[in-house]
């Protein structure tokens, strides 16, 4: 079982959970992150990292946030690696705590 980003990181995109990732599963989409099922080994160790509280274990998901299992998988498969830690957007902190963003994705 892999972990999972949910709608908390889109237009935040902080990136401090790729730089604890040891096998470089993140994916970058132009506002969002994703992780990739298929290379993530479930160390956990991004969860504690995330200013946004934006990953979960699949089994962890609440409910409101299942269909994000399914976005990750399929945009991992679009979207390229993302390796290195990189700045957040300007307004970042002002959309942290903004509810109902699937519709801002960029895909």
């Amino acid at each position: 079982m892999a972990y999972v980003v949910a709608e908390n990181c889109i237009r935040c995109k902080y990136t401090d959970c790729v730089a604890v990732c040891p096998v470089d599963c993140f994916r970058e989409g132009e506002n969002f992150l994703v992780i990739d099922p298929d290379e993530c080994i479930d160390c956990a160790l991004c969860v504690p990292e995330c200013p946004a509280a934006a990953i979960y274990a699949e089994q962890d998901l609440p409910e409101d946030q299942k269909r994000f299992t399914a976005l990750n998988v399929e945009l991992a498969k679009k979207w390229k690696p993302i390796v290195e830690k990189k700045g957040a957007p300007a307004d970042a902190d002002e959309w942290l705590n903004v509810k109902d963003k699937l519709h801002l994705l960029q895909r």
